[in-house]
């Protein structure tokens, strides 16, 4: 029997909730005195009002909004995509170096307890909610209608499988704790289940909670827009299943023989579990699908719009955020002022800008179309460059940007920007329309899963399942050239080669993923999950140097940092804290 007394036990969170809104303007907060179980799930409250604000607080304050959040910048940051432009060791350059231990964490992303946190809260909602007469009936994505307290349940069920992925994909195997809430005299010496069935429980979760979610379009986007549906539960299911069957896990795990970091044993056939889980979102709602999903026609409009799917029918599952210019401020370019007002914060690298080819498709230098002039380096790009990232010349708020050292962008100082560049993706379109500074009504919010995703995560489990590169997997890399604005070229091929190679396949696929999700937390868990981040981190990060003489502008790569990378940091350390008071807790491997 569960005691109310371990209410006092859910922090201050509890204290003061922040309440998820569903308006486009983001979250409110509305003050509430601490609760016992009785009062927020009550069997007279037929509209279940303080269970669902229960359920609210749970999306604001354990679903993390990804911009600008590990310590004041993007997680990207730390890695060889990024930089933070912050003098004083910010949180992702202790990432990028390593400067962190199992007791000297970097707690803006070395999450613990906060994904426990999220995971006892659901696990109270689950327990609870049934007892709530609800009136309130939805219509599920297969069309049956259910009390409310059915969809509530599902989507705690499917948050909680979330903040299990988190754990896995930082931690390996963890301790999973089923429905059980644990009181604080409870005996808590619970050891880590080992990776396997960490995923399996996260896959059995989302298979049978997936009918009993919405389905898109959202019928009642203006209450429910946030919540996961069925779409947003088969898309979490590829991305597991990708990260289970990528090398770190699967192929050579960080000790052979340790169940708590990977498989026991290689199973190639895992990546097929991975294509499928890809395929079968695409099929059931795939532009060729009975479904909605589909890309938008310009990808920027991606993260500037979810509530209407005829406007973004590629945003899958969103955490809202509201209307602002916090992104706009945080990491626009210096050299504005007032409402113009940019800190610079995200400054992009040169290794990210050279993963972009040309427009033809094909990389810098081996174009036969489009010659690379280092004088000139930003012409006859992909133009996803130019919506990612801000370079000498861009145009923004009406301006050239002049990204010369000591120029007007690019101000010499203790925060001078090492790399020559900004990011501009996220951010509304300031780059025309005659806009000459922010807008606070632009929409932002974090883009959790979107379709380019899943078409990446298809070709690339498909390519590694297969001999050779199959005619689906050119499809899918295509399909994401196409919509970007990349040329046909007289095969149409986007700039790929006919008959590649797996190993070559391989390669445009990361690529691919590196320069489509960059800024979206992909390429660090990527370059760990594959296993090359040994190769990628011990390599410099690089900018690039611009110089202007009598009007001559000079271009030179620059190396901004020289990282090193061990082994061990493919998976973090469990926390300290938690080895100690815990006799059954396991370290991970070298900490």
């Amino acid at each position: 029997m569960i005691r109310n007394k371990y209410l006092k036990y859910l922090g201050a969170g509890l204290l003061t909730m922040s309440l998820f809104s569903a308006c486009i303007d983001g979250y409110e907060s509305e003050p509430v005195e601490q609760f016992d179980i009785d009062y927020l799930f009550s069997r007279s409250d037929s509209a279940g009002v303080q269970a669902r604000k229960f359920l609210n607080e749970i999306y604001a304050n354990n679903l993390y909004n990804g911009h600008n959040r590990v310590g004041g910048d993007y997680l990207d940051a730390a890695t060889d995509d990024a930089t933070s432009i912050s003098n004083e060791e910010p949180d992702v350059l202790k990432l990028y170096m390593g400067q962190f231990t199992a007791s000297n964490r970097v707690t803006s992303d070395m999450y613990w307890g906060e994904f426990y946190n999220g995971i006892r809260k659901t696990n109270i909602l689950i327990n609870h909610i049934d007892v709530v007469p609800f009136n309130l009936k939805y219509t599920t994505a297969t069309g049956k209608v259910n009390p409310l307290n059915v969809s509530m349940k599902a989507e705690a069920r499917f948050l909680r499988a979330h903040f299990y992925f988190e754990l896995v994909k930082r931690y390996g195997g963890v301790p999973l704790l089923g429905d059980e809430v644990y009181d604080l005299n409870d005996n808590m010496e619970l050891p880590r289940n080992t990776f396997e069935e960490c995923i399996k429980y996260i896959v059995d979760e989302l298979d049978a909670i997936q009918d009993d979610l919405r389905g898109l379009p959202m019928p009642d986007a203006g209450e429910f827009a946030h919540t996961p549906t069925k779409e947003a539960c088969m898309a979490m299911k590829s991305r597991v299943l990708l990260y289970a069957a990528s090398p770190l896990f699967n192929e050579s795990p960080l000790e052979p023989g340790n169940e708590l970091v990977g498989y026991a044993n290689y199973d190639p056939s895992r990546w097929n579990l991975a294509a499928q889980a890809a395929k079968d979102f695409i099929d059931q709602f795939g532009p060729n699908g009975k479904g909605n999903i589909n890309f938008t026609a310009d990808v920027c409009d991606v993260f500037l719009s979810f509530y209407d799917q005829a406007t973004n029918p590629e945003l899958i599952f969103f955490r809202q955020d509201g209307k602002n210019k916090n992104i706009e401020t945080n990491n626009g370019p210096l050299g504005f002022t007032g409402n113009a007002l940019g800190n610079g914060r995200t400054t992009p690298s040169q290794n990210l800008v050279d993963a972009f080819p040309m427009l033809d498709g094909k990389m810098p230098g081996e174009s036969s179309k489009y010659v690379y002039n280092i004088n000139d380096p930003y012409a006859n790009r992909d133009p996803r460059l130019n919506k990612t990232i801000l370079h000498n010349g861009s145009s923004w708020l009406g301006r050239t940007l002049d990204m010369t050292q000591g120029g007007l962008n690019n101000p010499s100082g203790a925060s001078s920007n090492q790399t020559g560049y900004y990011m501009c993706k996220f951010m509304g379109k300031y780059d025309s329309n005659g806009r000459t500074d922010y807008d606070d009504q632009q929409i932002h919010f974090w883009a959790m899963f979107r379709y380019a995703e899943i078409l990446l995560n298809y070709a690339e489990a498909l390519n590694e399942s297969e001999a050779a590169p199959s005619d689906e997997v050119y499809n899918a890399i295509i399909a994401l050239r196409q919509r970007a604005g990349i040329e046909a070229g007289d095969d149409g091929l986007y700039g790929l080669d006919s008959n590649m190679t797996q190993d070559q396949m391989r390669e445009v696929i990361q690529n691919e993923r590196r320069i489509e999700l960059a800024f979206e937390e992909h390429r660090y868990w990527d370059i760990r999950r594959w296993k090359i981040a040994e190769d990628v981190l011990n390599q410099p990060l690089r900018g690039m140097s611009i110089s202007s003489n009598s009007g001559r502008v000079t271009y030179n790569e620059v190396d901004v940092l020289l990282p090193k990378f061990e082994a061990r940091r493919y998976l973090y350390p469990i926390p300290y804290s938690e080895v100690i008071k815990n006799r059954n807790m396991i370290q991970n491997p070298n900490w």
